[in-house]
């Protein structure tokens, strides 16, 4: 039997053990927004991001001066060997950047970045939020009495202008790092500077009254190094002055272990809100699954228990360490803390280019990444993902984390907008390039840039010479357009169409052939070539009758298009694999004119899974449920093929669930209200008994669909007045509920109260769906008797 909210708060409240209840228990009695301690406001039920605005550059008008956040010298320029970030922004929609001394981008474009002090800047990040559903934006603030203080109070005023401009909420979270003077400086600094933003219309407030975050108490570590009673006069200090108090606390706060510090239980409870550190803690999808389980879903009930708003942190992932995984990680992370039934969510971070957990728009490929500076761009694992990915995701896990689209464990969210590359279809545009050689400023990445009138050209050391884009994926290549910006003389280059697959063994696609450039015609010559798979396209120019070098000022590359007719429909789709959270499948490959470019596997018409091959893994499922999928093939025009013939799965029971729980049971007799339902209801005291002195007798239950039974649980009711006895009894299986196959073979089986009245009896790995426990002989009375018939999966 599920635990119920109110047995379960009454429970921890007593201090009863949390590890008696079970993680399935707690979320089900948990889950759902009546439990919250406090109604929706600007932070419960609501999407906020911790907001840095922490950088700066020389010349941005900052009181600190120099490169704020941005290096390590912060009085010398940025570049590979001074520099404090790990991800590169897009810096498309920023008014004005500074130009750094990393090496130029991969288009050849110089290094900018930008800087927060920029109004502009914090206009485009509030506007970001806004048209992605980020409510309320947690302005960090660390110790304002150092060099720092003034470019902190005045980007405060920044940020206050733009929430009021675009209808955001904002609040001031402190961070005490190294905050020696604390505990007297932090209430100054309230009460003489921050407290007057809280009239803005846009300061948040909860319940009333205005927000306030304290981040960094009880952590383990010689940065936060004040004692309890500090931190809880900080905290009641908050309070009394009318504020709502957010404690940023420790990955392990319930327990006082790891990164927590014992002894600040009290200060965790005085928080209104928690809101748990996790950057750094794990970088899987199995780790955040761990940290649901064992982490979060008593976090919650410790903070039902003391009527305390729960904020779980979510993050898209360090993408300088791989963990992104195109948008499942942080997916999962915004599923995960949907389903827990947290009061509202902490996204970290908006802008935090240093640790590489940004949402913010960020470089989407190395051609807008400084070169060679090893910084991975968005596209880091060969999934090509907008600017705004993260941001989009962020939007889409908002809307289910307020109950505005289902909540599922499948990202809806398409890397790309529209699921395809950019309108155009050119398949170069902004792909890393390289070339033989390259003549000063005029390098590979001028050629799949937006500006025609950059060019990539050769040293003119002479020919040949190459130049070659990689698409990222492999795509069937038809049309090759090749410009020279459009002022120039006419000129005749002799060159040859390349394609490859790995990027080492190519085959000409044409020539060699004088293509000619002419003024008149733009400059442009487009080239067909036979439809040929290929993921890297060379350009090798061996003449050119206008200047010693090769030159190109575009390169577009172009898939086939040619056909109407959609792919043919995938075939043979079976079931290869599954477990009680995910179902692996496979199929036979679809064919089409113009080349299937992958596969899209759907489930109640919504794609859950995206492809190239034949085969994969569909995750986030629940156990034991019964789902139906279908494969279509989408070729590279974007046309899609009818639906496979659907196939359906049941995926296995969560590991350790009692198969027969509440499921279907039958019987050979029973006497009085000793039916046979009492063995599969979890009530240890209620029990079946068969007619007297009329062995033998059985019990069946239908487990509903096939399962590798591998053990059987049988008990009666643990009172000491169920005195020992021996029960002769053997175990039976069936496929179909007619043709019996005995597993466990007939013995004496002792129920003995001072072991709690229980036999546990294993099973070779048997599939069935049916399950009969036959009885012979009773010692203790003159019937069957069981009041628990559980069966456990292999």
């Amino acid at each position: 039997m599920a635990v119920s909210r109110r047995k379960l708060i009454g429970s921890l409240a007593a201090g009863s053990a949390l590890a008696a209840v079970s993680p399935t228990d707690l979320v089900s009695a948990l889950r759902g927004t009546a439990l919250a301690a406090s109604p929706p406001g600007d932070v419960v039920g609501k999407i906020s991001v911790g907001y840095q605005g922490w950088f700066s550059c020389p010349g941005d008008g900052a009181p600190i001066g120099g490169w704020w956040h941005w290096s390590r010298d912060r009085f010398q320029s940025p570049s590979p060997t001074n520099t404090t970030i790990v991800s590169w922004p897009d810096m498309r929609e920023y008014a004005r950047g500074y130009t750094t001394a990393y090496p130029p981008l991969g288009n050849g474009q110089p290094a900018q970045l930008f800087s927060s002090y920029d109004q502009q800047t914090v206009d485009t990040h509030f506007r970001w939020m806004r048209e992605h559903g980020c409510d309320t934006a947690a302005l960090q603030r660390f110790n304002p009495f150092g060099d720092e203080g003034p470019t902190r109070d005045a980007m405060t005023v920044k940020v206050r202008d733009a929430a009021e401009r675009h209808g955001r909420k904002f609040y001031i979270m402190y961070d005490v790092t190294g905050w020696t003077a604390m505990q007297s400086q932090i209430k100054q600094d309230w009460t003489s500077r921050m407290s007057a933003h809280t009239a803005s219309s846009a300061y948040a407030r909860q319940n009333g009254r205005p927000v306030v975050c304290v981040w960094g108490f009880g952590f383990n570590d010689d940065g936060r190094p004040f004692a309890p009673a500090a931190c809880l006069d900080v905290v009641n200090w908050f309070r009394a002055q009318g504020c709502y108090v957010i404690g940023g606390v420790p990955t392990y706060w319930r327990q006082g272990v790891n990164d927590s510090r014992p002894g600040f239980s009290e200060v965790y409870h005085a928080f209104h809100m928690i809101s748990p550190w996790m950057v750094g803690r794990t970088g899987t999808l199995d780790g955040l699954d761990w940290f649901h389980t064992n982490v979060n879903v008593p976090d919650l009930a410790d903070c039902a228990a003391h009527g305390i708003d729960y904020q779980p942190c979510v993050m898209p992932g360090d993408l300088s360490a791989g963990h992104r995984r195109h948008g499942d990680f942080y997916w999962r992370h915004l599923y995960n803390m949907t389903r827990l039934g947290a009061q509202g969510l902490y996204v970290s971070m908006f802008d935090e280019f240093n640790e590489g957990n940004q949402i913010a728009k960020t470089s989407e490929t190395q051609a807008t990444t400084p070169a060679g500076a090893g910084i991975r761009a968005l596209d880091e694992d060969g999934t090509a993902c907008s600017a705004d990915y993260y941001l989009r995701i962020t939007a889409d896990g908002g809307r289910m984390f307020k109950g505005q689209l289902p909540l599922t464990a499948v990202r809806p969210t398409p890397p790309v907008a529209g699921g395809g590359p950019a309108p155009g279809g050119d398949l170069a545009a902004g792909r890393p390039a390289s070339a033989s050689s390259q003549n000063g400023p005029f390098v590979a990445g001028n050629a799949v840039d937006a500006d025609a009138g950059s060019y990539w050209e050769s040293a003119g050391a002479g020919l040949p010479q190459w130049w070659q884009v990689d698409l990222g994926a492999n795509h069937p290549v038809a049309r090759v357009v090749l410009a020279l910006p459009a002022g120039w003389a006419a000129r005749t280059q002799t060159l040859t169409v390349l394609g490859s697959t790995d990027g080492t063994s190519f085959t000409p696609l044409t020539g060699p052939l004088g293509v000619r450039f002419d003024p008149a015609t733009g400059n442009t010559a487009t080239l067909t070539v036979p439809p040929t798979t290929a993921r890297h396209v060379r350009v090798a120019v061996t003449g050119n009758t206008g200047w010693p070098a090769a030159q190109l000022a575009r390169v577009g590359v172009h898939a086939a298009t040619g056909s109407s007719a959609p792919p043919t429909p995938p075939g043979g789709l079976t079931v290869t694999g599954r477990s009680s959270a995910s179902v692996s499948l496979a199929w036979t490959a679809s064919t089409d004119a113009d080349g299937v470019a992958g596969y899209q596997v759907r489930r109640g018409g919504q794609t859950v899974a995206s492809v190239a091959g034949t085969s994969a893994t569909v995750g986030g499922l629940a156990p034991a449920t019964a789902y139906t999928f279908t494969v279509v093939a989408v070729d590279t025009t974007g046309a899609s093929s009818a639906p496979s013939p659907a196939v359906s799965v049941t995926t296995d029971p969560a590991p350790g669930t009692d198969l027969a729980r509440g499921r279907p049971v039958t019987e050979s007799s029973h006497v009085q209200a000793y039916g046979c339902a009492n063995t599969v209801d979890g009530n240890p005291d209620t029990y079946w008994e068969s007619a007297g002195d009329a062995f033998p007798q059985w019990v069946r239950v239908d487990l509903g669909a096939s399962v590798a039974v591998g053990q059987v649980v049988l008990r009666l009711p643990p009172a000491a007045a169920w005195q020992r006895r021996t029960q002769t009894l053997s175990v039976e299986t069936s496929p179909d509920g007619t043709a019996w196959s005995t597993v466990v073979a007939s013995a004496a089986r002792v129920f003995d109260p001072a072991t709690g009245n229980r036999v546990a009896l294993t099973v070779a790995a048997t599939p069935a769906r049916y399950v009969r426990v036959r009885v012979t002989g009773n010692t203790g009375w003159p019937a069957a008797q069981l009041s628990q018939l559980e069966v456990y999966a292999a």
